[in-house]
């Protein structure tokens, strides 16, 4: 099997395609990137910049560059001894224009006849053999269907028509009738939708991978990938919507030849990935999360609990154990209320237990999971201690519960693979996309794959979860940024700097808030930190980002019955940013008063992330600052060019200034180029203890087997507010078993005990290799 030693993100798009990809492999390989990583390249519904709603997954997008363009591609990294990771999309398929998706165009023509009617996850009894379809303004507006072309056409979106269901003179309201699906309110989704989706979206069809014939029919293209030798390893997206992962992932090592495959799959603290999942590891949201908080100061932790308390008017902090909990019980019984529903319609009748009584049990039982779900048989004893918590938390709810325990634990049983497959859309949606925007403390913390009641971590137990990681995940991916992340790594970077400066936090606070008020408390930290995390911004991305925001935590506004007045404060407070001196002034003081530690935090986590054990991914373009909001905001074009003549420079020998996004650049071209060139010095993983007044600011650790072997050195600055306030580095010392060099500075140390203000007079961080010939 072909591994990657790095790999760098390219989101593929009609704007930016295959064949622009294949222009940038040159720039890649001077970066120092082992593997062209892929966003998914199968055909997607029309405009789409993500391609996660693919409509035709026996072939490359065209409009992405086609076949052509994957071998053009491809044939760039060979010539470049570079490999390519693609992600792919099996739980789902894009059907919000029937007509572009082949196999949703035959299901709604042909229904149950169709050849692809086993493909989706369809509860045809309960839409009494049609496929529903929530559409409609309104159901009244189905006096506004007409027919045309041999479609039924409601507006601009159209429908085919089953054979021999329609006659010249047939109203459009009876030829509708006739056919394999039923248009219906789009309201009405929430309840009585009868297809399995893509968390809450109804524009995204579950597909039932699990049937050996749906997932040949899905993956021949992807076969076809490595065959004919054209791509290496495989992103899977969202394997917990499937109903049987592990099986899954077995069939995809044998239509691969064994490639290296990775899974998006997000790690609660202590989850493990199991055993018997066939792949290297995950996509590193759970490696993200451990250098953050490596990052963020404890100490900080009272006075912005103190300050959330204020916010909400409360004699405490937000208690997170009990917000999610009800976040993610609103989930089940509002937006998805139809697929609770379909699980207690699978509770036999001869249980003793009404469809809404077990509802309301699965709801509490989900509502009380600890992780995204359970792989059966392993992960029964959270099922059993999910379904404890719920009998506890409603005790009414005993008897109901205690049915549906034995049920939900049968691996065999049709409701225990669906409830599997539900568990982790209700907590990504509760969870990410609810109370990751009311639990507002400090930014960094709600990150994806993040455990917010987890404040910091102290570089002891850092080294430990590296020293496992090593052990354990060697090849699993590490990241700081991806397309799903909610604040890129330097947004985040930023936003760590609060946790040292909480009292200075709390006073521009009530400054923004007295001279821009929004009646949201929490809500007001939250949209304060992105700005100063994003600044300089436009106004139309903060203004984007300010909607979703508020419509996603749904306390004082949501998508589906927004609050005018409370948007009008929202839209206000940003255009104050941009209109008003006195608040362009307070967020500008505060940005320029961090800037030099936010600048210390983004290259120290970066050099951090890109030489800690596992396979280092860097999201595109963010060798440079990356301070993005949520999606879309993350997804926006990069100029290669500027930072292809800004790596020229550096070749050169042109040393740019520390804070300098140049230097950002210089510490992920240097890391990059080291572990692609020099993997024998990252063999395995050492902490390094400092000595002297500020050892406590320093991160650091080898990539040898043990303290005297030789392997490469990572030195990185943390708390660097904390830092200058006490002095500096002052007499602190670290012992180098070797005379070791500098990569980004080419000052060489050592060995024995070196001055870190020495080591870090140039940058907040060193990346220090032995010297030949100069052992200790």
């Amino acid at each position: 099997m072909r591994t990657p030693v790095s790999t760098y993100r390219l989101q593929i798009r009609s704007s930016f395609t295959l064949f622009d990809a294949a222009e940038k492999v040159p720039y890649l390989k001077d970066l120092g990137v082992d593997w062209v990583y892929l966003s998914p390249i199968l055909t997607a519904e029309k405009g789409s910049d993500h391609g996660y709603d693919v409509t035709d997954p026996s072939a490359v997008d065209p409009d992405r560059g086609g076949p052509e363009g994957l071998l053009a591609l491809s044939s760039a990294a060979r010539e470049h001894g570079m490999g390519v990771l693609v992600d792919i999309v099996p739980n789902h398929v894009g059907v919000a224009t029937p007509v572009q998706n082949p196999w949703w165009w035959s299901l709604l023509k042909e229904g149950r006849e169709s050849p692809y009617a086993e493909a989706f996850d369809v509860d045809w009894d309960l839409g009494g053999g049609k496929v529903r379809l929530p559409m409609l303004g309104s159901d009244a507006d189905l006096d506004k269907l007409e027919v045309k072309d041999g479609e039924l056409r409601y507006y601009d979106h159209r429908f085919p028509l089953a054979e021999g269901t329609y006659s010249e003179g047939d109203s459009p309201q009876d030829v509708h009738s006739r056919q394999h699906y039923q248009l219906m309110d789009w309201r009405r989704a929430d309840a009585e939708l009868n297809y399995r989706r893509f968390f809450a979206v109804t524009t995204l069809a579950g597909i039932r991978v699990e049937e050996p014939s749906v997932f040949e029919k899905a993956h021949a293209e992807v076969g076809r990938w490595f065959t004919e030798g054209l791509v290496d390893g495989l992103r899977v997206d969202h394997p917990d919507g499937l109903a049987d992962p592990a099986g899954y992932l077995r069939w995809l090592k044998d239509l691969s030849g064994g490639a290296y495959v990775l899974v998006e799959k997000i790690l609660e603290p202590g989850e493990v990935l199991p055993q018997d999942f066939a792949c290297e590891g995950t996509t590193g949201y759970d490696a993200l999360a451990d250098v953050d908080r490596v990052f963020v100061d404890p100490a900080g932790q009272h006075a912005l609990d103190a300050l959330d308390a204020s916010l909400r008017g409360t004699s405490g902090p937000a208690d997170y154990a009990e917000m999610i909990r009800g976040t993610k019980r609103m989930i089940a019984d509002g937006i998805l209320r139809s697929e609770v529903l379909r699980l207690a319609r699978l509770v036999p009748e001869s249980h003793g237990i009404t469809v809404d009584q077990a509802a309301d049990a699965i709801a509490e039982i989900i509502a009380s999971f600890p992780v995204y779900r359970s792989y059966l048989p392993v992960g029964a004893d959270v099922l059993k201690e999910a379904c404890e918590s719920a009998a506890a938390h409603r005790p009414d709810l005993d008897v109901a519960v205690g049915t549906l325990l034995p049920l939900l634990l049968d691996p065999a049983n049709p409701i225990a693979v669906r409830f599997q497959q539900t568990s982790g859309m209700v907590m990504a949606k509760g969870v990410e996309d609810t109370a990751f925007y009311r639990y507002t403390r400090l930014g960094t913390l709600t990150e994806v794959g993040a455990e917010p009641t987890e404040f910091a971590v102290a570089p002891e137990e850092f080294h430990q979860r590296m020293q496992r990681r090593q052990q354990e995940l060697p090849l699993s991916m590490t990241t700081l940024s991806t397309h799903d992340t909610k604040r890129s790594e330097d947004a985040r970077a930023r936003i760590s700097v609060i946790a040292e400066l909480p009292q200075e936090w709390a006073e521009t606070l009530e400054a923004l808030r007295g001279l821009a008020p929004i009646p949201d408390g929490p809500y007001e930290n939250l949209l304060w930190q992105a700005i100063v995390g994003a600044w300089p911004a436009s106004r139309e991305r903060l203004q984007g980002y300010a909607e979703k925001a508020a419509r996603e935590a749904g306390n004082s506004t949501t998508w589906t019955d927004p609050n005018e007045d409370f948007e009008a404060a929202v839209k206000a407070a940003v255009d104050a940013v941009f209109d008003d001196a006195q608040v362009a002034r307070v967020v500008g003081d505060f940005v320029a008063r961090i800037e030099a530690f936010s600048a210390a935090n983004s290259v120290s986590a970066k050099l951090v992330q890109l030489t800690m054990p596992g396979v280092p991914d860097v999201y595109q373009g963010s060798e440079f600052w990356e301070r993005s909001l949520t999606d879309p905001d993350n997804r926006r074009p990069v100029d290669f060019a500027a930072r292809q003549a800004e790596l020229a420079k550096l070749d050169d020998g042109e040393l740019p200034d520390a804070g300098t996004e140049a230097s950002k650049l210089l510490v992920t071209s240097r890391a990059l180029r080291l572990r692609r060139d020099r993997p024998e010095l990252f063999q395995g993983y050492t902490p390094l203890a400092a000595t002297g007044p500020a050892a406590g600011h320093l991160l650091a650790f080898s990539r040898g087997t043990s303290a005297a072997s030789s392997g490469a050195v990572t030195l990185a600055t943390r708390l660097p507010a904390g830092l200058e306030a006490a002095g500096g580095w002052r007499d602190t010392a670290v012992e180098l078993s070797a005379a070791m060099r500098d990569e980004l500075t080419g000052t060489s140390h050592g060995p024995g005990p070196v001055s870190v203000s020495e080591v870090l007079g140039t940058y907040p961080v060193a990346l220090l290799v032995p010297v030949d010939g100069e052992k200790a």
